[in-house]
C-alpha cells in the first residue's frame, strides 16, 4: 500500500481556451473539474497502475464533499481529516494552440493545531504496512514548516520510505528529516540551493548534495526536457520523446507515481525514471491531472531516452 498526504486538496477545474489572452471574454472548447491536489493525482496513477493507494489530509466544506464525491466515483481509498473553511478550487487554463498553461489557485482554509495532530494520528493509525508514504505539494496557511519533516519521521518509525515533493520552507525542513526520495522540480531545487540552477551540471551536482543530506535518491523534473536523477554514486537524464501536448497539470505527480511502482516491482534507478519520464509525458497527453493511462505509460516508455551523465 502507498499512502499520499494532500495537505491543500482542492477541486480541480480545468478549462481549454484555444488562443488564450488577459483581458477578453474567452469561452473554453472543453473543461474538466475533478478531485485534485498533487497527492490525490499520485494516488489516481497509482490505482491505474494496479497499486493500493490510501488518499489522506484535509478536506473541508461542501468542495470537501465533493473531493469525496469524485474519490469514490473513481474508486480512490481514502481517509481524510475534516476541516473547517472551503476546501480550495484551482483552476488551470490551457492553451493548445500556444502550449501554455495558466494557474489561479487559491491559499485554502488554515489548519488548526487540533487539525494538524488529527491528522498524525490518521497517518499513526494507517501506516502500518504501507510500502510507501508521499507527501505533496503546498501546504495550507496554519502549517508549520516542520510539518512533512514530522510526518517523515513517522514513516521511519514504522520503517516506510518516504517521498517528497514539495516547495520553500517545507521542501527544506522535509529535505533535513531524511526522505527516501525527493522530487523537486529546478525552481524548487534553485530556491533550495540559494542560486538559480542554470546547467544540467549545475543541476546534478545540486541533487547529489540532498543525497550527501541523507535522501536515497533525487528525482528533479525539467518540464518538457525530462528530469535528472541520482543516488549520490550514479546520476541519469531521462528525456522523454516528442508528444500531443495537451496539459502539464500533474505531470510531475505521474512521473512520481510510476516511479514508485517501478521500484516496487523490483526496478533499478534508471529504468524507474524511464517509467516515471513516460508516466509524465502520457500525463502530459491527457486533459486533467493523473488521468492518464497504463497503456499509454506504457506505449511511451520505449520512446524515453535514458543515459547516464
Amino acid at each position: 500500500m502507498i499512502i499520499t498526504v494532500t495537505l491543500n486538496t482542492a477541486i480541480d477545474k480545468t478549462y481549454t481556451v484555444e488562443n488564450f489572452v488577459i483581458d477578453r471574454v474567452h469561452r473554453p472548447v472543453e473543461t474538466k473539474s475533478t478531485a485534485g491536489g498533487k497527492g490525490i493525482n499520485v494516488a489516481r496513477v497509482l490505482k491505474e497502475l494496479g497499486r493500493d493507494a490510501l488518499a489522506t489530509g484535509f478536506i473541508g466544506g461542501s468542495n470537501g464533499d465533493k473531493i469525496i464525491e469524485g474519490l469514490d466515483g473513481e474508486g480512490i481509498r481514502h481517509d481524510f481529516v475534516r476541516t473547517g473553511g472551503e476546501s480550495r478550487i484551482c483552476i488551470a487554463v490551457v492553451d493548445p494552440i500556444n502550449r501554455t498553461q495558466t494557474e489561479v489557485n487559491e491559499n485554502g482554509p488554515e489548519a488548526t493545531p487540533e487539525d494538524l495532530q488529527a491528522l498524525k494520528s490518521v497517518l499513526e493509525r494507517d501506516i502500518g504496512g504501507a510500502d510507501f508514504l508521499v507527501l505533496s505539494g503546498n501546504a495550507r496557511p496554519g502549517v508549520p514548516d516542520d510539518f512533512y519533516a514530522d510526518l517523515i519521521a513517522i514513516a521511519h518509525r514504522h520503517n516506510v520510505r518516504a517521498v517528497l515533493d514539495a516547495s520553500g520552507p517545507h521542501l527544506r525542513e522535509g529535505v533535513a528529516a531524511g526522505p527516501f526520495m525527493v522530487k523537486p522540480n529546478v525552481a524548487e531545487l534553485s530556491s533550495l540551493r540559494g542560486k538559480e540552477l542554470l546547467t544540467r551540471e549545475e543541476i546534478v551536482h545540486a541533487a547529489k548534495s540532498l543525497v550527501a543530506a541523507g535522501t536515497s535518491v533525487v528525482v528533479v523534473s525539467m518540464g518538457r526536457a525530462g528530469c535528472v536523477a541520482t543516488d549520490g554514486k550514479h546520476s541519469w537524464q531521462a528525456a522523454p520523446p516528442e508528444i500531443p501536448f495537451v496539459s502539464a497539470v500533474g505531470s510531475g505527480d505521474a512521473l512520481v507515481a510510476a516511479f514508485i511502482d517501478a521500484v516496487l516491482s523490483g526496478l533499478d534507478i534508471p529504468e524507474a525514471v524511464r517509467s516515471g519520464t513516460a508516466a509524465g509525458a502520457a500525463n502530459a497527453m491527457t486533459f486533467g491531472a493523473g488521468f492518464c493511462t497504463r497503456e499509454s505509460i506504457e506505449a511511451l516508455k520505449d520512446k524515453v531516452q535514458v543515459v547516464e551523465v
